[in-house]
C-alpha cells in the first residue's frame, strides 16, 4: 500500500515574472522596486512611478501578469501594490524622484539623520540636516548643514510624510 502523495507542485520563476513586469511597464513612468515569491508561491510584486502609482495601474500590471501564467500548472497567489511612501528606497530613481522632500536616512551604524534630500548622484547623496531641539516646546524646525553621505554607508532611505 502506497502512503499519501502530495499535490504536484511547481514553483513559479521568478525571471518569468521579472519579465513579464517589465513588458507591462514598458513606455510608461514605473518600475519595479521588488518583486517576491514564498516557497508556498506567494507572489509579492511592488512597483513605483516618477509621478505615483495608482489602484488602476496595480491592477493593470496584475492582470498582464496573470493573463500570462497558466492556472492549470501554476498554483500561486499574486498581489501588486504601490512600494508605498514607509517602505524604505531601493533604487536611484526612488532617490532622484524624492529631491527636496524631507526623508530618514539610517546610516550603516544605525544613526538615523533626517533632512531635506538635495541632491544625488551614482555614489552618494546630500542632505540638508534637520537640526532637532531640545526645547519641545518650540516646534519650529531648524536645518544645519548640507551633508553627503555615500550610498555604502546607508543602510535604507525613507521618505517622512508629514502632517
Amino acid at each position: 500500500m502506497r502512503g499519501r502523495q502530495s499535490p504536484l507542485f511547481i514553483m513559479i520563476d521568478k525571471k518569468h515574472i521579472e519579465d513579464l513586469t517589465e513588458e507591462c511597464l514598458f513606455g510608461t513612468d514605473r518600475f519595479v522596486t521588488a518583486i517576491k515569491i514564498s516557497t508556498d508561491n506567494k507572489v509579492m510584486v511592488f512597483i513605483d512611478g516618477d509621478s505615483g502609482v495608482n489602484i488602476d495601474n496595480c491592477v493593470e500590471l496584475s492582470r498582464h501578469i496573470e493573463g500570462n501564467l497558466d492556472r492549470e500548472k501554476e498554483d500561486y497567489e499574486l498581489n501588486v501594490a504601490s512600494a508605498g511612501a514607509d517602505n524604505p528606497f531601493v533604487m536611484l530613481r526612488q532617490y532622484k524622484n524624492n529631491i527636496d522632500n524631507l526623508v530618514q536616512v539610517t546610516s550603516a551604524d544605525d544613526r538615523k539623520i533626517r533632512g531635506i534630500l538635495k541632491s544625488v548622484n551614482d555614489t552618494d547623496i546630500e542632505l540638508l540636516e534637520e537640526i532637532r531641539k531640545k526645547n519641545k516646546k518650540n516646534k519650529k524646525v531648524i536645518y544645519g548643514e548640507q551633508i553627503t553621505i555615500a550610498f555604502d554607508d546607508i543602510k535604507e532611505t525613507k521618505r517622512i510624510i508629514s502632517f
